[in-house]
């Protein structure tokens, strides 16, 4: 046995093997650690991929629709003695083909909150009234009496709702009323999904 082994065992007798062997940055604990972290950002990117699904799986559902398609000239709708839906027949905007033209009545695609709004021009010397519906409940309306000292009014109401797959939402005219249209397009049904449930 050379010198310097001799030398190198009695090192390792006197400091301990164990002092020697072990390291001082804790290995296990590190690994633990990394495994940690590696399992936050697999939950994190899972999450994002959720979020991203539901963003482009979500239905796009957006219109809006003026009362009539008039060119030229003028037209009333009413007084009925029963409230009627009122067809907004020119759709500008119907993206999600949910609102129908031809009956005027919206129809959910999907279980969310969706926004409405309607606007009635009054430009005679009658009373005209709205009421947003849905499902056949009031929810809320608009109305103007016969202009005083101007010949013009416009008036509108607006409201947020929660719908489920299948509720129906229109605009009736209310009992004994008249709605006037012509073409600049001033009578207005608009809605649009905010975001689904």
């Amino acid at each position: 046995m050379s010198l310097r082994q001799v030398l190198f065992l009695l090192f390792l007798w006197s400091t301990g093997a164990q002092d020697i062997l072990t390291p001082s940055v804790d290995i296990i604990g590190e690994l633990s650690r990394l495994r940690s972290l590696e399992e936050k950002v697999k939950a994190m990117e899972a999450e994002m991929a959720e979020l991203k699904r539901q963003m482009t799986e979500q239905p796009k559902v957006a219109f809006s629709a003026s009362l009539s398609a008039l060119e030229v000239g003028s037209m009333n709708i009413g007084p009925y003695q029963d409230q009627v839906t009122l067809v907004y027949q020119n759709a500008f905007t119907n993206i999600g083909s949910a609102y129908d033209p031809n009956t005027g009545i919206f129809t959910a695609p999907v279980r969310g909150v969706y926004y409405f709004s309607f606007v009635v021009f009054n430009p005679y010397n009658h009373l005209t009234g709205l009421s947003l519906m849905k499902n056949g409940q009031h929810v809320v309306s608009v109305s103007d009496n016969p202009p005083g000292l101007d010949t013009e009014d416009t008036a509108s109401n607006a409201a947020s709702l929660l719908l489920e797959k299948g509720d129906q939402v229109c605009v009736q005219l209310m009992q004994n009323r008249k709605v006037y249209s012509d073409k600049f397009k001033r009578n207005t049904f608009s809605g649009h999904l905010l975001y689904a449930m």
